[in-house]
Parts: structure tokens; C-alpha cells; sequence
């Protein structure tokens, strides 16, 4: 099957090339051609900026796939490109939406059917999730465009590009150091592996069952917190000093009238192209994600911080027979090794000013 994966270069897009080739599928990737990465010889890689759009449509002007997996839309214009340049010409575009555009509820798991959050809690890059999606199903209802929209959830692996969530838990516990656990560490989450998460998506391809519809992409099983960090130190053969912060601490941490100094911020390769706006209104909201990354959490402009948030996976299951593979353990186990290989156990630079802070707060309290 001839497949283009838009994106390709980082962590989900990778995962997902891997995949495919694995699985014996020709492979073109279009990027900007602006990350280093060592694909296998197989793999065809074009390089345009898709905000260019002319650039786009010259280099795919005389292209035709079976099926187009874009991983790196994040605005309407980008799908709207995409349909404009591949109507008639691609069997199966597959976009990669995210949970963030679910309305918070206490009513899980969470399936495809729960309200969308449009609302002034949404931030740019949810909705613009969601009016990429309003695209893709008007153009299957209308004309039929073969689209598939799949909701990523908290992804888990070896490349994250967002080291504050499974590095930086690795790392606490292999320092010594305190490990934050919001409340009493009952509040379930849920993670999925990104290769599980790329099998699916290549399962997924060609399957007209799945055209017009939404499914959630993450894992099979929830943990609590306290679960979450357990799993972590008996995988890694470590005591984790945990440190509770009382409900009223994180309360006051969470709506800002407990304040204390960020540190430096820890890197993110990802671009979304955030408005000028939006970057304003990250900044304000910068302390929600902090706290949200002491135990992997999801969304924090929309769920507070104890609040379970989990999903449904059981429309991939029931549609196409995927099921996931990887428990919490061995998605630990996957990832140490690989930063032990690449070295990140002991030279990844993270910055746990904030939490040292939070930890001193509460232990003084005790």
C-alpha cells in the first residue's frame, strides 16, 4: 500500500513509520525536512512548510496514495489543503485529533459520543482540533471524502518529545529524589503506548467501516496516581519517597493563590503555530501544566487536578480488532531502556526547582 504520512520525523510520526515499513508498506514522508532523522533506506521523504501552500501543492500536485496519515495538522487550513489537493486522488485520510476536545465529566469512560468542549475553558489548539474535525465530516457527509478522525490520549514511549512525563518520572526515581502525588493518589488517568498506538492507525488503513467516524486512541487500562508511580519503581527496582500534597495545598497550587518559581522551562520540539494570543493565555495557564506533569495527567485548562479522566477504546476494538498490547510496566521497561541506550538517564537536564518548592511546603506543614 502506498501510504504518506504527513510529519513523520518525531515521536508518533516515527513510531508510525517504523510500523508501516515493518509491515511492508511503501512509505513517503513530507516534512520540513528541519529534524535529523535515520529512516530506514526504504522510506521517501518530501520536504514543504504545509503554512506554504503552494509549496504543498506543488510537491504532491502529481502524487496519489492509498491512504495519507497526517500527524502534523494542528490548524482548519491544514486539512482543508489536504482535501483540496487529494480529493479523488487517496483511498483513506486518517487525521490525528486529540482528547483534549472532550467536555470534562465524571461519567467514564469517556467515548466518541461525549460532548465536545467549545468553550471558553478550550484552548486554541483543542478547538482548532475540533475545526479540523467539523472539515473532515461535513466533506464525508457531503461528498464523501474517506476520512478518519482518531483522538490521541497521553502517549507513552521511547522519542516523546515532552521529556516532563515518563523522563522526567524516571529520572526522580532513579535520583532519589521526592515523588509529588497530588491528593491522596486515588485519581485515575490512563496512558497509551505509541506503538500500539501506530499499529492501530495502520490497521485502521482502508477499512471504509471506519470512514466518517471519531475513535479514541490510548490505552486498555487506567491506574490510579499512586498506581502510576508504584509501577514506575518496582519496574526500575527503586524506593519511591512519596510526598502527598493535601487536597487544600494542591487547591491553592492549582487556582494560583500558592505561588512559587518555575524554574527553567524544560524543552519542547513541537510546533503548533500558536497564535500570539494563545501564548498569552499559555503563559497564565503555564502552572496547571507543571502540576499536571508530578503524575501524568491530561488537559488541565479542562479537568482539575482530581478528577479522573479516562476513555473508551472499545470502537477500535469492536471496528478493526485492535487491541493493545502494552501494560503500564512494560511501557516503563521500554522507555528506560531505550534512555539508557541513548544516554538520557544521565545527561537529560531537567530543572525540579518547582517541585523541590512544593515538596519543602508541604514537609514543612507536616
Amino acid at each position: 500500500m502506498r501510504v504518506l504520512v504527513m510529519g513523520g520525523s518525531q515521536f508518533n510520526g516515527y513510531a508510525l513509520v517504523m510500523e508501516l515499513v515493518k509491515c511492508g508498506h511503501e512509505v513517503t514522508v513530507l516534512n520540513r525536512g528541519r529534524t535529523a532523522v535515520d529512516f530506514p533506506r526504504s522510506v521517501r521523504r518530501l520536504v514543504a512548510d504545509r503554512t506554504d501552500h503552494d509549496q504543498v501543492r506543488a510537491v504532491l500536485g502529481g502524487e496519489a496514495f492509498d491512504a495519507v496519515q497526517d500527524m502534523s495538522a494542528y490548524h482548519p487550513a491544514d486539512v482543508e489543503l489536504m482535501i483540496k489537493v487529494f480529493e479523488g486522488r487517496v483511498g483513506h485520510y486518517i487525521f490525528a485529533s486529540s482528547t483534549v476536545i472532550y467536555a470534562p465529566t465524571d461519567i467514564l469512560p469517556i467515548t466518541e459520543n461525549h460532548p465536545d468542549d467549545r468553550g471558553p475553558n478550550q484552548n486554541e489548539y483543542g478547538l482548532h482540533k475540533l475545526l479540523c474535525e467539523d472539515i473532515l465530516i461535513d466533506a464525508w457527509r457531503s461528498r464523501g471524502f474517506p476520512a478518519t478522525i482518531v483522538p490521541f490520549s497521553m502517549v507513552f514511549g521511547p522519542r516523546n518529545i515532552l521529556a516532563d512525563r515518563e523522563q522526567r518520572m524516571i529520572l526522580r526515581l532513579l535520583r532519589g529524589r521526592p515523588v509529588l502525588i497530588p491528593g491522596d493518589g486515588t485519581t485515575v488517568g490512563q496512558v497509551g503506548h505509541v506503538d500500539d498506538q501506530a499499529r492501530a492507525l495502520r490497521m485502521m488503513m482502508l477499512q471504509p467501516q471506519t470512514f466518517g467516524k471519531r475513535y479514541n486512541l490510548t490505552g486498555g487500562t487506567y491506574q490510579s496516581d499512586v498506581g502510576y508511580v508504584d509501577t514506575f519503581a518496582e519496574v526500575l527496582g527503586a524506593d519511591a519517597d512519596k510526598v502527598f500534597i493535601p487536597a487544600s495545598v494542591m487547591d491553592d497550587l492549582w487556582d494560583g493563590a500558592l505561588v512559587f518559581e518555575e524554574g527553567k522551562a524544560s524543552p519542547v520540539n513541537i510546533d503548533i503555530r500558536s497564535s500570539d494570543t494563545a501564548r498569552a493565555d499559555a503563559d497564565n495557564t503555564r502552572r496547571r501544566f507543571k502540576l499536571a506533569q508530578l503524575v501524568q495527567r491530561l488537559a488541565p485548562n479542562l479537568h482539575r487536578w482530581n478528577r479522573s479522566v479516562v476513555f473508551s477504546v472499545d470502537r477500535l476494538r469492536a471496528d478493526i480488532g485492535w487491541e493493545p498490547e502494552y501494560t503500564l510496566a512494560g511501557m516503563v521497561d521500554h522507555v528506560h531502556r531505550w534512555m539508557v541506550v541513548e544516554g538520557l538517564d544521565r545527561s537529560l537536564d531537567l530543572d525540579f526547582t518547582f517541585e523541590d518548592q512544593i515538596a519543602a511546603h508541604v514537609q514543612r506543614g507536616a
